[in-house]
């Protein structure tokens, strides 16, 4: 409790922005910051569900966020510091996950993947860094993804996009650690939200809730660590991986059915509302 009450205190009044806050993990931290007492701001590129979702849990601040295009995203963060004040903590939330063999992706949607997860995350860090270097304060966390550590045959591209994300993030906060900001990542397993629908997951593996990766975040923005994993038992699973031969831990996911999880196992009927918003077919 002592601690929970620590993270709260130094939660209460910061400015902090979610990206892709419409929905699931976006929605689900912009919650529990907001609950906490933080100035949040939410941005998605799906106009009515963000304004839907800002004025439920009673934001004063929240609309249209393009994160592939610099006006877009610009114009919001400075909507955000004129009335809010300066961004504290940028948490770069939006993402999209298609699902297929990579042979059969139209180019269209690897661009658009690739735009969204990486570009849109690169260029929310670099309008982050504009603001926040200057007054030698700030943090920005990005959401990854287990991803990011290992591979999902079904989720190539997502599974390169989150790569990136990893390497950026790192190199970006060595690069930036003299001037006071923070960057962290926070990477989740499989979370219960659309992303997956239509999916069975891991055996033996449950996956995470839309509010276990938004307490990560919350404790992040409170007590700031370069990198946090979600849930604990498929972080451990996969950060242990690396310590082992490729062809041991190839036979483990063969065996947790990770080969079809995003392949032959997916109900794509259940993933088709999914599937169409995200390949921008809407």
């Amino acid at each position: 409790m002592a601690d929970t009450a620590s993270i709260g205190r130094k939660v209460r009044g910061k400015v902090i922005v979610i990206t892709g806050g419409a929905r699931g993990i976006g929605l689900a931290t912009a919650t529990a910051l907001h609950n906490l007492g933080a100035k949040v701001a939410i941005g998605d590129i799906d106009e009515v569900k963000v304004k839907e979702s800002g004025a439920a849990i009673g934001l004063d601040v929240y609309g249209k966020l393009d994160v592939t295009e610099r006006n877009s995203f610009s114009e919001f963060l400075d909507a955000v510091e004129r009335q809010l004040g300066p961004i504290d903590v940028l948490v770069n939330n939006a993402g999209i996950m298609p699902l297929g063999r990579v042979g059969d992706e139209p180019d269209s949607v690897t661009r658009r993947v690739l735009d969204i997860n990486v570009y849109g995350v690169i260029l929310g860090t670099k309008l982050a860094i504009e603001r926040m270097a200057p007054r030698k304060r700030g943090h920005v966390i990005n959401v990854a993804s287990l991803a990011g550590e290992s591979y999902v045959p079904g989720a190539a591209t997502y599974c390169a996009s989150k790569h990136a994300v990893v390497g950026f993030t790192d190199a970006a906060r060595i690069e930036y650690r003299s001037t006071g900001m923070k960057f962290s990542l926070v990477m989740p397993t499989f979370v219960n939200t659309e992303l997956i629908a239509g999916t069975s997951g891991v055996k033996g593996v449950e996956n995470a809730e839309p509010s276990d990766v938004a307490d990560a975040i919350v404790r992040l923005v409170g007590r700031p660590k370069p990198r946090v994993r979600v849930t604990k038992l498929a972080g451990a699973i996969i950060a242990s991986q690396k310590f082992m031969p490729r062809s041991v831990s190839e036979g483990i996911s063969r065996l947790l059915g990770g080969e079809h999880v995003f392949t032959d196992d997916v109900d794509f009927a259940k993933r088709k509302a999914y599937e169409s918003r995200a390949r921008g077919q809407e």
